[in-house]
């Protein structure tokens, strides 16, 4: 059933005018048929991004195997990888100057290894061309495949990230098809395959959750050795998508930013506009 979207208040509603024209990172992404998640998420900042010439890689296609509720990325059958995809990922990062690039996919549960291997092959493919650009990746569970997670690890990017999204108890209605202990596991594992990976996290809020749940998911992933988490408010894409139950106040964020650091995460981004690849470089440029 179709749900009315809330108003949003009047944090959400000022924002910064963008800096910079984000046309031509548009027109390069269209000319190398390249998808971004900043597109196909709706993320809010993608104006901003653009404009600075940054962008999230999104690879293996524009559809979903999975559909989560929260998400506005199309959910159906996709079509084979791009064998050729890492290599025009590089030549991107290349033309636009980036000095730290995410990428992330759509989840390939179609796929024998959910798309490992692929992300091993942009991660190579950005180190020959520049070697000195730093390389966070956004992965999706692989199913608890450790063989699949091994491969994004041993290809060595500087930050392995996957966003819990939100507490435990809301998994059944915003992440049907995740389990919280096996997104938990894969962070936890990540830093027994290569403790010099720095590790990540995301969650949303809004979706229903309390304070005391978004603190035991900050202190689970403390106890995971995950080193930087980012805390944004969720923004219902459309009607059909999970309503929004509470917009958070900024304040509220900032206690939350506060907590964190005083639970001994190397950093922590918390406020409403936060996304996961939201100004990655600058929250981590002195980590990496």
């Amino acid at each position: 059933m179709e749900e009315t979207i809330k108003r949003k208040p009047q944090w959400l509603r000022n924002r910064t005018k963008n800096s910079g024209s984000p046309f031509e990172v548009k027109k390069m992404l269209h000319e190398l048929g390249l998808n971004t998640v900043c597109d196909e998420a709706m993320c809010p900042n993608r104006g901003e991004c653009f404009g600075k010439k940054r962008a999230a890689f999104m690879m293996l296609g524009k559809v979903c195997t999975r559909n989560c509720t929260f998400c506005n990325v199309a959910s159906g059958t996709p079509g084979p990888p791009d064998p050729g995809e890492p290599q025009r990922i590089a030549v991107a990062v290349k033309e636009t100057g980036m000095r730290h690039v995410v990428i992330t996919s759509v989840t390939r549960d179609d796929l024998e290894d959910g798309g490992a291997g692929h992300f091993a092959g942009v991660i190579n493919a950005i180190k020959n061309i520049d070697h000195t650009v730093s390389i966070e990746v956004l992965i999706p569970d692989f199913l608890g495949d450790k063989a699949a997670l091994l491969k994004v690890v041993a290809a060595k990017p500087h930050i392995i990230n996957h966003n819990l999204e939100t507490v435990p108890a809301l998994y059944p209605h915003v992440r049907p098809q995740a389990i919280y202990d096996r997104s938990l596991h894969l962070l936890t594992s990540v830093k027994a395959l290569d403790p010099i990976i720095y590790t990540k996290s995301g969650i949303m809020l809004g979706l229903g959750e309390s304070e005391s749940q978004v603190l035991q998911v900050m202190r689970d992933l403390q106890a995971a050795g995950c080193d930087f988490i980012t805390i944004g408010q969720y923004l219902q894409p459309s009607r059909k998508h999970h309503p929004v139950i509470e917009y958070i106040h900024p304040d509220t964020f900032e206690y939350y930013r506060m907590s964190g650091l005083k639970m001994g995460f190397a950093s922590v981004a918390s406020a409403p506009y936060v996304r996961s690849s939201y100004h990655a470089e600058e929250n981590f440029s002195g980590l990496i």
